[in-house]
């Protein structure tokens, strides 16, 4: 038989059958696990944000008119529900690697509801930042959702597994711009007021969306491809070193027997899924013999100790912070900026939510290039696309700035190539960063996960101080936050990487 078409690969699952992950993107299909497991991921991720920004595109006008905010009371709310996500992150990682993602998420989706739909009773600003610490909580979201990408596709497709969902979840910032704005709009048209319409729209939109996905997660995911979450032990690559000069023939024998038993009860399972054939090749990857651990003292520690658990997770406080605090201030930038009769918070909210929208191409670009590289590179290669990613999003950014506070009246038009150009090496470092990630600590993925997570948000919370704290002239904080991410990434370059 010829061999297949590449497109045939979007469609058909192909397992390996050593630790029964997908080495196919099967993501034009539903028939399988692997395929619904992927898509419910990035679909958890992306319906939090419907909650979790909804105020950013709803604040630089009518909720701070309704609410009498000052300037420092809104940035003081963005800080307070970035901290929140980070806690949760933290939190979150341990938990997937006890309990699995799959219930992680729906779990966090349920709690973020109930939060979500109390927005409608704030009548005070200490009573937005509560509403916001608690809506934060579905931040965490983005743990389960990388975990799970990582549980079900292996080291070849990982890369493209983990920016695919992060970037289709990650535009859900972007959606929510649109989505929140139209309907505010909406109801406003329908006679409400503007006190009413914007707390109507958190009940309309988030909540019972939130539920709804949280329903969907768990009546049709899966916990892990060898079934439940606690069986995860039971693969026959616990049997299997990395050396296998160094196993016995007999040892490698009985291994090849429960891997072709394993193979024949997952195509029994599922018809649609193909087992690619059992062969000899060594294992020449930590990744090919990872299971998650529960969480100990032993293994936190070490875990904490190792210089490849701060190399993505500091590149990831200089990308993905940076992300969240232009999600939350660019639009009050704009609005700011350039308010006119013709220029109001609708249209600072459309333009703004141009950044997170194009995460839909730029970060899964950015985790295909990591796999493209890792091809010929290995992980040195991931690991220097990853800082190379950073470097330009800080050249790019302090560009930004020093253009706005360099001209008395700058170009919109301007403006926007430069932050949307800030935005592709922004979101594509993204990307780079979790296909680097699952080869730093494989066997604690959740915990792994959440670290960078958790530092990701850490660099929200840093950068949203940073807008905070110098709100004029506009372009310091973009120019600062420039010359932060390039300094942080010239650290990490220094971190080595393992080969494979």
């Amino acid at each position: 038989m010829g061999e297949q078409p590449a497109y045939i690969s979007l469609f058909k699952p192909v397992v390996n059958p050593i630790n029964l992950k997908c080495t196919t993107l099967p993501i034009l299909s539903l028939n399988n696990q692997y395929s619904r497991n992927f898509h419910l991921a990035w679909l958890g991720f992306f319906v939090a944000f419907l909650s979790w920004f909804a105020f950013s595109p709803l604040i630089p006008d009518a909720i701070r008119s309704d609410l009498h905010l000052t300037p420092a009371q809104v940035g003081n709310s963005n800080v307070v529900s970035l901290c929140a996500t980070l806690i949760v992150r933290i939190i979150v990682g341990p938990l997937v690697d006890k309990y699995g993602p799959r219930r992680i998420m729906a779990a966090m989706l349920i709690i973020g509801a109930i939060p979500s739909g109390l927005a409608g009773t704030i009548s005070t600003a200490s009573g937005l930042y509560v509403v916001r610490f608690f809506i934060g909580i579905l931040g965490g979201t983005f743990v389960t959702c990388q975990a799970w990408t990582t549980a079900f596709f292996d080291k070849n497709v990982v890369g493209r597994a983990n920016a695919l969902a992060g970037g289709w979840g990650n535009s859900g910032g972007g959606f929510t711009f649109i989505i929140m704005i139209a309907l505010f709009n909406r109801l406003l048209a329908d006679g409400l007021s503007s006190h009413v319409a914007w707390r109507a729209s958190f009940a309309i939109v988030p909540v019972p969306i939130l539920f709804f996905v949280a329903i969907l997660t768990l009546v049709f995911g899966t916990d892990h491809p060898a079934g439940k979450w606690s069986d995860r032990h039971k693969l026959p690559i616990a049997h299997r070193k990395l050396d296998e000069e160094q196993v016995a023939q007999n040892d490698q024998e009985m291994v090849k027997q429960e891997v072709n038993a394993n193979a024949e009860k997952v195509s029994r399972r599922d018809a649609q899924v193909t087992v690619a054939p059992v062969g000899d090749e060594p294992i020449i990857s930590e990744l090919d013999v990872a299971v998650n651990k529960d969480l100990t003292w032993d293994v936190a520690y070490s875990t904490l100790v190792n210089p490849l658990t701060w190399l993505p997770a500091l590149g990831y406080l200089t990308t993905f912070g940076y992300e969240l605090a232009i999600d939350a201030n660019l639009g009050n930038v704009l609005y700011n900026l350039y308010k006119s009769p013709s220029f109001g918070q609708t249209k600072a909210g459309y333009i703004a939510g141009a950044y997170g929208l194009i995460n839909i191409v730029t970060r899964p670009f950015g985790g295909y290039l990591g796999d493209l590289i890792y091809r010929r590179y290995g992980v040195p290669g991931k690991k220097y696309l990853t800082i190379f990613c950073g470097i330009a999003q800080g050249l790019l950014s302090a560009g930004l700035g020093v253009y706005i506070d360099g001209r008395t009246h700058p170009s919109l038009a301007i403006v926007i190539v430069l932050f949307l150009l800030t935005a592709v090496f922004n979101e594509g470092g993204n990307g780079a960063n979790f296909a680097l990630v699952p080869h730093c600590n494989p066997n604690s993925n959740g915990l792994m996960t959440g670290i960078v997570g958790a530092t990701g948000n850490l660099g929200g919370v840093i950068f949203a101080l940073i807008f905070r704290f110098q709100p004029l002239p506009y372009g310091k904080a973009f120019w600062v936050s420039g010359i932060l991410t390039i300094g942080v990434n010239l650290v990490i370059s220094f971190v080595p990487v393992p080969a494979l």
